[in-house]
């Protein structure tokens, strides 16, 4: 292979290659020369969720690589239009990665990378937290523990006008 230099995004102090950088690469290669990617994506019944899966094939359509990839419509703002590219688009490159194209560093993408980060800091789930705790201070017996409890666990998680209406509950 040669010794190609990949573009890659920093997350989180760590580099990822992104898809479109694989995808270059292995277009690009002389070695991949009329190679083959192909996918396919299955909704689910109720066209909420994708899964998709790549197959790498060389000029005798011999499978060199695979890759899946899943995504849900609901898990970010990108998805509720786009799930089922970004699902391909993941799909593809992690096919890519396992035959070792811009893997230097992690098989992840940074489009993966950057999704499952978003996910992790949905805002849904902090408004549900945020609900979860206002109704446990307005049922609790002793607000001040209560408070305590809650200002423990995830006083950073709100914003700052979500903190402002949780102590007024705790002091009400």
């Amino acid at each position: 292979m040669s010794q190609h230099k990949f573009k890659t995004t920093n997350i989180r102090g760590k580099q990822y290659v992104e898809v479109n950088e694989r995808i270059k690469f292995f277009r690009q290669e002389d070695q991949y020369k009329n190679w083959t990617i192909s996918t396919d994506c299955s909704l689910s019944d109720d066209g909420t969720e994708v899964l998709c899966k790549t197959i790498v094939a060389d000029t005798e359509q011999r499978v060199i690589a695979t890759g899946t990839a899943h995504e849900e419509k609901s898990s970010s703002n990108i998805n509720k239009t786009s799930f089922v590219e970004n699902c391909e688009t993941s799909a593809i490159g992690r096919a890519l990665a396992v035959m070792g194209i811009g893997i230097d560093a992690s098989i992840a993408s940074a489009n993966e990378v950057k999704e499952a980060i978003a996910k992790q800091d949905k805002p849904e789930d902090v408004e549900q937290d945020y609900q979860k705790a206002v109704t446990y201070l307005k049922n609790a017996k002793d607000r001040k523990d209560a408070w305590g409890k809650i200002e423990k666990q995830s006083k950073t998680k709100f914003s700052k006008a979500q903190y402002s209406k949780l102590v007024e509950y705790s002091e009400a």
